[in-house]
């Protein structure tokens, strides 16, 4: 699928809430194309028409999965050894090789539907996940300073105030953003809510498309590296890095603006005038191209973290177990189809993907003062 935005989709800035001033900005930063053309601009309604990113499972390939799955148990190896070579899929991997290429080089959106997650343990239904996802990227990245790897479970938690205002466990919709690191971020759909919840994803090569034709000063905004993020802590980089011909976007509002649950200390800069019209017209922009995923219970979503934004609507939870919106995410980075990664950018990678660190595969949410227990000497 070849989706190019040759034009901007929006009517106007106006239109699309964006001022008018600075139409008439001289030029991009340098090195910055006047447009990205690629498989990667992509409109919500050019990527619901074409409908191939998603990959309905055959009765052959989950039989497949649940072959391999036995396999690699008759190992008695732990779960986080899963490969490809210990987690044969000989007919479903060529399709999994082909969605990795189109995760990286292609639409950079991927879901593989058909597993019923009520089928199995959740030790099962988690070895098939990390097999898999190993197919689209086999290097598995750590989510917190924990080591906890399977990425703090998406759900409810209205415990706390602080619980319920986080992205991660309100029932609130929340706004575009990417994740700290990985290449490739996914998630498993345990059970979906009983209303709402859509996974929502827009491309960052069309909302710079759009920017670089109407309004390149905040291009120039969002290239410079005075940006002040808050989160995990205080650094300044830009929010958009043109690396090795290809764009790359990373930016939290949470961690440039604060919010609820992530108070910005009032020591710390803000944002200036300028830098705040940019990220409202990211959102903006995002949400006039964006496409909406109806998710499914045994989803398994995958997106290019580096290009794709996502974010979710609001929901509301059922009484019954299959009714509560549970997710498990990951972060994925492939040795073979990797992208090269900002300086800016590689302290966080280098903590989620590198040697130094524990690993926690935690099967279920752990409270928020879970730690592990220190290893005692005999």
């Amino acid at each position: 699928m070849s989706v190019l935005l040759a034009e901007p989709t929006l009517a106007s800035p106006m239109a699309s809430g964006l001022s008018s001033a600075g139409l008439d900005a001289p030029r991009l930063p340098e090195g910055f194309p006047a447009q990205l053309q690629s498989q990667l601009a992509w409109t919500g309604s050019s990527m619901s028409e074409a409908s191939n990113f998603i990959l309905k499972l055959s009765d052959a390939e989950i039989a497949e999965i649940n072959a391999a799955l036995e396999f690699f148990k008759t190992l008695g190896d732990d779960g986080d050894a899963i490969k490809p070579s210990n987690f044969p899929l000989p007919t479903l991997g060529l399709k999994l090789a082909d969605l990795s290429r189109d995760i990286h080089e292609g639409q950079g959106v991927a879901v593989i539907r058909g597993l019923n997650p009520a089928s199995f343990p959740v030790e099962d239904l988690t070895m098939i996940y990390l097999g898999v996802s190993s197919y689209i990227a086999e290097q598995r990245g750590r989510q917190d300073k924990r080591g906890n790897m399977l990425g703090f479970h998406i759900v409810a938690d209205n415990s706390t105030k602080q619980a319920a205002e986080h992205h991660r466990h309100s029932t609130k919709e929340i706004t575009f953003h990417n994740e700290e690191a990985g290449d490739v971020v996914g998630w498993l759909t345990r059970s979906t809510a009983a209303a709402g919840g859509k996974c929502i994803v827009a491309s960052a090569y069309t909302i710079y498309n759009f920017l670089a034709a109407t309004r390149p000063d905040l291009i120039r905004t969002l290239a410079r590296s005075d940006w002040p993020f808050a989160l995990p802590k205080f650094h300044c980089r830009p929010v958009i890095f043109h690396e090795d011909g290809k764009l790359i976007m990373n930016f939290g509002r949470a961690a440039l603006l604060g919010n609820d649950a992530h108070p910005r200390p009032s020591h710390l800069p803000t944002l200036t005038s300028q830098q705040k019209e940019a990220l409202d017209a990211i959102e903006s922009i995002a949400k006039a191209t964006q496409l909406e995923i109806q998710t499914q219970a045994g989803d398994m979503h995958f997106i290019n973290n580096l290009v794709v934004l996502h974010r979710r609507e609001g929901f509301v939870n059922g009484e019954a177990s299959s009714e509560k919106r549970h997710l498990v995410r990951m972060r994925l980075r492939s040795t073979e189809h990797g992208w090269s990664i900002p300086s800016a950018l590689e302290q966080e990678w280098n903590k989620a993907f590198g040697e130094k660190g524990g690993k926690h595969w935690h099967l279920e949410p752990m409270p928020a003062s879970f730690f592990p227990l220190a290893r005692q000497p005999n």
